[in-house]
């Protein structure tokens, strides 16, 4: 789950080189903002076919909360 997720972001943010695991920021590591992270968010929706609630997005904070929520939705 975590290389789809870096395959994800890397495509999203244009950033091949990024390096993440379970405890990256998505705000203070990878430099997201809000907006960023809802146009992330409707992306694991599409590619997980799950549907992330707005409450939920403002609750993630690192790789891991995705792989959690994901799990949850799934």
């Amino acid at each position: 789950m975590i290389e789809k997720l870096k395959s994800i972001i890397c495509n999203y943010t244009g950033d091949s080189t990024i390096v993440l695991n379970k405890e990256t920021s998505l705000i203070g590591d990878l430099g997201l903002d809000s907006l960023d992270l809802v146009n992330l968010a409707n992306i694991i929706e599409d590619e997980w076919n799950i549907e992330i609630k707005d409450r939920n997005i403002k609750d993630l904070k690192t790789i891991s909360d995705i792989m959690i929520l994901i799990t949850q939705l799934s």
